[in-house]
């Protein structure tokens, strides 16, 4: 078995996704709910999403067109953010279990990818190395990792940060994104 497709993609997904907007949003929703919810949330997403993409990643981009997966994007991202700044929740709120955990990060992960730049490479690399199955390993143990520790350092904040900071925090998070969702959406590159 050739290494050189997994060694690759572990590579370069492990770099281009190291404080990413994608782990920032693992990190923030774990200040919320239980990091392990977060972690089947998200890293059920980055199978799926960058799964598809070294399947039939070029189909993707023709069946929803990227300005409607960015101004979706945009509503969920300004939405959360929204919410996060507006919640009177108590200060000393443990993290949820709440049934909408994995959910929530599955669905916040899953329209944070697509288009991103780590399922760009995913499909490239699976097509020049026409090997699936390594670039599928190496992309998920790189998302394990990150997101793992993405988590970890989300769930130690509610220790060290009060709630309310941590509110504020992710919700400007989210609205930033939002933002830069729009302004993807109108033409603008940042």
């Amino acid at each position: 078995m050739d290494f050189a497709p997994f060694l690759c993609t572990f590579g370069v997904i492990a770099a281009s996704e190291l404080g990413d907007k994608t782990q920032i949003a693992a990190i923030t929703l774990s200040t919320r709910y239980r990091a392990s919810l977060v972690f089947i949330g998200a890293m059920l997403a980055m199978v799926l999403v960058d799964g598809v993409s070294i399947l039939a990643g070029v189909a993707i981009g023709n069946i929803i067109p990227m300005q409607l997966v960015g101004l979706f994007g945009a509503i969920i991202f300004i939405g959360f953010g929204i919410y996060s700044l507006l919640s009177k929740e108590s200060e000393k709120v443990k993290a949820k279990k709440g049934k909408f955990a994995v959910l929530a990060s599955f669905s916040m992960v899953a329209l944070m990818e697509l288009g991103d730049k780590t399922q760009l490479a995913v499909i490239a690399l699976a097509a020049n190395y026409g090997a699936p199955l390594q670039v599928f390993l190496g992309m998920a143990l790189a998302y394990v990792l990150l997101m793992g520790v993405g988590v970890i350092v989300g769930s130690r904040l509610l220790k060290l940060v009060p709630q309310r900071h941590l509110r504020i925090f992710s919700g400007a998070i989210f609205l930033i994104f939002g933002a830069i969702f729009l302004l993807s959406v109108a033409g603008v590159s940042l």
